[in-house]
């Protein structure tokens, strides 16, 4: 069992810059963020196995930076440069389960404003 609380969702303006965290009760799996915009299914954003190795959707990549502090049990996603079409409500995940995770935080909301 993992527990994720997410935060650092806010509005910001197109071409902005917004941090989220995700504080996990355990890092011991690989962890992920996906995100659901209204009326969509969830998307992957981006993913970190428990050893370090990244990979990103072609949609962020270059924009987007995951990263993690194993001493704080804190998964991060670094945002830059964001667009009105990354607005959506972002999940912290942990613990791959076939195409998602088996653990899932309650969401943080990104609005991104033109």
């Amino acid at each position: 069992q993992v527990q994720l609380v997410e935060s650092g969702g806010g509005s910001v303006q197109a071409g902005g810059s917004l941090k989220l965290s995700c504080v996990a009760s355990n890092m011991l799996c690989g962890m992920g963020w996906y995100r659901q915009a209204p009326g969509k299914e969830r998307e992957r954003v981006a993913d970190m196995t428990s050893e370090g190795t990244t990979s990103y959707d072609e949609s962020v990549k270059g924009r987007f930076t995951i990263s993690k502090d194993n001493a704080k049990k804190t998964l991060y996603l670094q945002m830059n440069r964001l667009k009105t079409e990354d607005t959506a409500v972002y999940y912290c995940g942990a613990c791959r389960s076939g195409s998602a995770y088996k653990y899932w935080g309650q969401g943080t909301q990104v609005t991104v404003s033109s």
